[in-house]
């Protein structure tokens, strides 16, 4: 089939919001990374160029492979995809391999090549978690021995990597997606509540037994507790995203990207969004983003096989939670997580592996209407 009409054949909605929300992305980058990127490079496009080179375009490569290939393919591989989850995961703690940034060993670097492996993870765990509910249908995946016992068996073989490293970020995004694509395959919503339950006792006793933790939770109560200390960062956000007022001060007329407002480029993007867009330009942002996931659980909704339901509505709870978590910290509903914003934070693993996540998406409607 020529490479125009596979295109064609694609879903069409994903492809289109897509490419709006990369390339919105890239402007909104553009202008919050300006100010710190002369400071550290002296090229006030250097951060845009990484995300280009390292995110967008290999991410575009992999979007078109992963929307061509029948997605089911995939299942023959799912058990393997966990231990790759897995291996990924421990490979941080290598020596010489893993690599220690802001606080968490949570990187790897494969001779010049660094990457996260918890953003490979929420792709391959993803295939591997839509497998397992594919092929238990019905009581089976719901039952406490045959169901409830491996799905908890596999997601807290994720979860200690990932607090090992530590990663509580992705950790949440993981949880989350999980949790909410089991609530989706029909367990009882008693689990679910029971579930979330013991997530959030979990997370009270690593806020306990963790100083940095006990820190965040702290600001996340009482940011007017030192604003020149542990408190600065949420304090320099809501001031950028409470001053855009409804209007905004204009594309790339943010002050608080000057320095003040700390990881601009990355987590707290979206705090530059509001102060240069205001309120109107937020308001864009989560249409494209609630159309994006609304369109994920359409597409799941519609497909007729189990495994390309799972993956769709994965990746859409996958973008949906992370997106909340990351606006949530910025705005002060939540304790700062340290997870970036789909499609518009600096980071090259996190916009490989989402761009490659919307071509499974795209492919899977086209794939359905074939035999295997």
């Amino acid at each position: 089939m020529p490479f125009i009409q596979r295109l064609r054949s694609l879903d069409p909605t994903i492809i289109a919001l897509t490419v709006a929300l990369t390339i919105f992305g890239l402007l909104m980058l553009m202008s919050a990374s300006g100010p710190i990127a002369v400071q550290r490079t002296g090229d006030a496009l250097y951060y845009v160029a990484r995300q280009l080179k390292n995110g967008v375009l290999p991410g575009a490569f992999l979007f078109l492979f992963f929307s061509f290939v029948d997605y089911r393919k995939w299942r023959s591989v799912a058990f393997l995809a966990l231990i790759v989850s897995i291996g990924l995961l421990i490979t941080v703690f290598l020596p010489g391999i893993g690599q220690m940034r802001g606080g968490s060993r949570s990187w790897v670097d494969f001779g010049g090549f660094a990457f996260q492996p918890s953003e490979f993870v929420k792709l391959t765990f993803l295939v591997y978690l839509s497998a397992w509910l594919a092929g238990r249908q019905g009581t089976d995946a719901h039952n406490p021995q045959t169901g409830l016992a491996p799905f908890l068996l596999a997601l807290g073989a994720i979860i200690l990597l990932l607090i090992m490293q530590p990663d509580t970020g992705s950790m949440a995004v993981i949880v989350g997606m999980s949790l909410l694509l089991y609530l989706i395959s029909g367990a009882p919503l008693s689990w679910f509540i029971g579930l979330c339950g013991a997530g959030v006792g979990m997370v009270a006793l690593l806020i306990w037994k963790s100083p940095y933790r006990a820190a965040r939770f702290m600001t996340f109560m009482h940011p007017e507790i030192d604003p020149q200390g542990i408190g600065y960062h949420i304090n320099q956000a809501v001031l950028a995203i409470g001053s855009g007022g409804f209007w905004g001060l204009g594309y790339g007329h943010s002050r608080q990207k000057y320095l003040y407002l700390p990881e601009a480029e990355s987590d707290s993007i979206i705090a530059v969004m509001g102060e240069e867009l205001g309120l109107i330009g937020i308001t864009v942002f989560l249409a494209l983003m609630g159309y994006l996931v609304w369109r994920c659980f359409k597409i799941a909704r519609e497909s007729a096989d189990p495994f390309g339901a799972y993956l769709a509505a994965g990746v859409g709870s996958w973008i949906g939670v992370q997106t909340f978590l990351n606006i949530g910290s910025m705005i002060g509903i939540m304790p700062m997580t340290g997870v970036t914003l789909p499609f518009f934070s600096h980071g090259g693993s996190s916009m490989v592996i989402l761009l490659a996540a919307m071509g499974l998406v795209a492919g899977i409607p086209r794939a359905g209407k074939r035999r295997l």
